[in-house]
């Protein structure tokens, strides 16, 4: 086996992964195609049932919701539910609320995590092993462990109820930091050196060079933490007791009380903020497929 020219290590061998996955789904490649479709057809019925649920549950009246026998479709479709939503809640107040805090969140959270990353993955300085394995063992620490202290460090900083306070203790994350320092030791040397011998400054080679080959790599960390800040529920709801300031999923549990919840109302709520989440995948669709092209066997 020939080595590369540019580096002083040999090409991995793929027959031995090959052959270990060729022996890994030898039992489904021996099924009939018929079964397969089967599996398939079922797999994804399981899948989609739910949101055909909500979506038939958000134009039911309640007296259909748990109506005798249970259909997926509303016998007496209305649009009651959503207009409940406009007249009960601050909804476009909420809208807005979720789209400024899980905006935020991503936006700074995929630019401290790259700059981290690409510190930890390409710059040699003391102490660099021993500062990623710090920040992977915060990975380790439950996230409510650190929710009283954040929350009375906040409270100091008379950021309740702000957007400030919801959006900058989530502004990094060691995962983010971990995923993208894998992505980026992937990436040769000899280019970020070649371009330090032109004379490149380091934030020319993060900003020119490195960020753009990991677009891919961004838009995936991108897509989970807009999705994972969107759906967000207990930390909205500690950091802000006025209604104004809370997002989509704080805000609907008004809908959900002691003694009475209007399932309608929640489902048309859950409909509306699914939306957001599917146009982020439909965008940043084609980032993931040339991810899994340029991480894949070839």
């Amino acid at each position: 086996m020939s080595t590369n020219p540019m580096t002083s290590r040999p090409p991995v061998s793929i027959r031995g992964r090959t052959s270990y996955l060729d022996g890994r789904w030898r039992w489904w490649r021996a099924l009939p195609a018929a079964t397969k479709w089967v599996l398939l057809l079922a797999g994804a019925a399981i899948t989609v049932l739910p949101f055909l649920w909500m979506l038939g549950t958000s134009f039911k009246p309640e007296s259909d919701v748990f109506g005798y026998p249970l259909r997926l479709q509303p016998t007496h479709p209305t649009l009651a539910n959503y207009a409940a939503i406009w007249q009960d809640l601050p909804f476009l107040r909420l809208i807005v609320n979720s789209v400024v805090f899980a905006g935020g969140v991503t936006a700074c959270s995929v630019f401290f995590d790259s700059l981290a990353a690409y510190a930890l993955a390409r710059l040699r300085f003391p102490g660099r092993n021993l500062a990623f394995y710090l920040v992977l063992a915060t990975l380790m620490v439950p996230f409510q462990v650190t929710l009283v202290p954040v929350f009375q460090l906040v409270f100091q900083l008379h950021w309740l109820n702000t957007y400030q306070g919801l959006i900058v203790p989530r502004a990094t994350s060691a995962f983010g930091i971990f995923l993208l320092r894998q992505f980026f030791i992937t990436v040769p040397r000899e280019l970020d050196e070649a371009a330090r011998m032109d004379g490149a400054s380091e934030w020319y080679i993060y900003r020119r060079i490195m960020l753009p080959l990991a677009k891919p790599a961004l838009a995936t960390l991108a897509v989970f933490y807009f999705m994972n800040n969107w759906n967000d529920f207990l930390w909205p709801l500690v950091m802000t007791s006025n209604t104004n300031m809370r997002n989509l999923p704080a805000g609907l549990t008004l809908f959900a009380g002691q003694y009475v919840v209007e399932h309608g109302v929640l489902m048309a709520g859950a409909v509306i903020s699914l939306l957001p989440l599917a146009v982020a995948f439909v965008l940043a669709q084609r980032y993931f497929v040339q991810g899994i092209a340029t991480t894949g066997i070839r």
